[in-house]
């Protein structure tokens, strides 16, 4: 390599100390074993409480991933309150709130509700005097449980795949991009072209006059 110009010269220091320097991972099989035995004391610890909460089913930002539903942070208060259940109570039950979610549409709306009551019917809640069960106590605690929330209600999948299919003769003809432009200048022009009609109207009524 050479070199040019009035420039500081090169002093590679390929001599150093390096071993001091490697950052190594031999504890990784015993690390893999504490928080195995860590997750075996929690779940002992929770008695036969769920081990997981239970997560809402929401859309992926950007238009890239937002085809996808995935695990979110908590349910919105929209969502609480069509299912029937107060703030705190859902605290209490394995149910986190997101006060700040907002719910941008029906069907998202729909399928957490769905949730939420999906959850509450499986739900067992033991009393804490079993002679005066208050209301939203279990009565009927011999029936079969699982600990695992995930595996009862999973989260969906967020786009139902077509079928491979033949492309009809109807299909072939319409002109995509044509009938979006029309659908998108309808919309733009809606509100003039209502205006526009209704002067025109006003002007036949005053010609009857």
């Amino acid at each position: 390599m050479g070199f040019r110009h009035n420039n500081v010269l090169h002093a590679n220091h390929f001599r150093k100390d390096w071993q001091r320097r490697v950052k190594t991972w031999f504890d990784q099989p015993g690390k893999k074993k504490s928080r195995r035995v860590a997750r075996a004391r929690k779940a002992a610890a929770l008695g036969v409480r769920p081990l997981e909460l239970l997560r809402p089913a929401v859309r992926a930002p950007t238009v890239r991933y937002n085809r996808k539903l995935r695990a979110g942070r908590g349910f919105s208060l929209a969502e609480l309150e069509a299912a029937g259940i107060r703030k705190k109570e859902a605290l209490s039950i394995g149910i986190p709130v997101d006060h700040r979610r907002r719910n941008k549409s029906e069907e998202g709306l729909k399928l957490n509700v769905d949730r939420l009551k999906a959850y509450r019917e499986r739900l067992i809640v033991f009393p804490r005097n079993a002679k005066k069960p208050k209301k939203g106590d279990s009565t009927d605690t011999s029936a079969p449980t699982t600990r695992n929330v995930q595996s009862v209600l999973p989260i969906p999948a967020g786009v139902a795949h077509e079928a491979p299919r033949k492309i009809t003769a109807e299909e072939k003809e319409l002109d995509a991009f044509t009938t979006l432009r029309k659908q998108r200048s309808d919309a733009r022009h809606a509100g003039a072209r209502a205006e526009r009609a209704r002067k025109k109207a006003e002007e036949e009524e005053a010609k009857k006059k």
